[in-house]
């Protein structure tokens, strides 16, 4: 059995996947296995798929479901992975060529039942790294503690055992396709740290249509999935009541567009969320103006 799955959720990305294939031929290690999630697409991407299968150059999973959104997809690959370690690169993302043998070489030597994974770097496409690098000197922190006391900035890279990840699945609401990812990292947080690989093993390209750039209309579009991340959010017992603040006043506005006035009595923290109501609304107005047209 190979040691890493490098999976990719991917809705009619037929036009750009190719770029992570490519780079994927090009690793330096081979002992990983590609799963495609293919969350609904009309395009081509099946069609190109099976060609590049026909190929072997690589060993591809393919998996066609009905378009859930990311966290669905997400749901699925973690379902069928079967490997002791895996990473999501995006299907408008690729990997540099020595990617997974820095994965796999760090995890052999340092990698135990005490970690649950490793963070690296993402890159913009020009090589400079997104944010900040990762601390020196530091072997091993959480994903949040990276970012709330260490102060790095920027997206990062997150290789998990698959054993853990199989954990804490995102929950499916009717009508909405996105639920925030970093859920089931924070769920993890509370029990693992991850080990600090200060090396690029993705390079990111954020496309017009990506997620990224359109997360006002994220909020818009999927209230109850908003609410629920971030309700468990406050739930944190390590997190400070400034960081559960800034989640109060996202649940309020999530709320508010989902128009559930129940939001007071579902709050995990009702103090917090009534002082959050004033913001929560501002926020409320500014989404709703910012998506006029959605």
């Amino acid at each position: 059995m190979k040691s890493l799955t490098v999976f990719t959720p991917t809705y009619n990305r037929s036009y750009c996947l190719h770029q992570c294939y490519e780079s994927l031929v090009r690793q330096t290690c081979k002992d990983f296995v590609w799963m495609i999630i293919d969350d609904g697409s009309t395009d081509n991407t099946k069609e190109l798929v099976d060609k590049w299968k026909k190929d072997k150059l690589i060993d591809i999973d393919y998996i066609w479901q009905e378009n859930h959104g990311m966290h669905g997809a997400h749901n699925t690959a973690y379902d069928s992975i079967k490997t002791e370690l895996n990473v999501c690169i995006d299907s408008d993302d690729y990997m540099p060529d020595d990617a997974v043998e820095k994965i796999i070489t760090m995890w052999k030597s340092f990698g135990s039942e005490k970690f649950s994974g490793i963070i690296g770097l993402d890159s913009y496409t020009d090589g400079k790294v997104i944010g900040t690098s990762l601390p020196g000197g530091l072997m091993a922190s959480t994903l949040f503690d990276l970012y709330q006391k260490h102060g790095v900035t920027g997206d990062k890279k997150l290789v998990y055992r698959t054993e853990l990840t199989k954990r804490y699945p995102y929950p499916v609401f009717e009508n909405e396709k996105y639920v925030g990812l970093a859920y089931k990292y924070h769920m993890l947080d509370q029990e693992y740290e991850m080990l600090l690989m200060n090396e690029v093993l993705c390079c990111v390209e954020y496309l017009p249509d990506g997620s990224s750039l359109n997360m006002l209309r994220q909020y818009r579009k999927n209230p109850k999935g908003f609410a629920f991340y971030r309700k468990e959010l406050m739930k944190l017992p390590f997190a400070n009541n400034k960081f559960k603040f800034r989640q109060a006043i996202h649940y309020v506005s999530s709320c508010l567009l989902d128009k559930n006035s129940q939001f007071i009595k579902e709050t995990p923290n009702k103090a917090l969320t009534t002082v959050a109501i004033p913001l929560g609304m501002v926020l409320f107005l500014y989404i709703k103006l910012k998506t006029r047209t959605v």
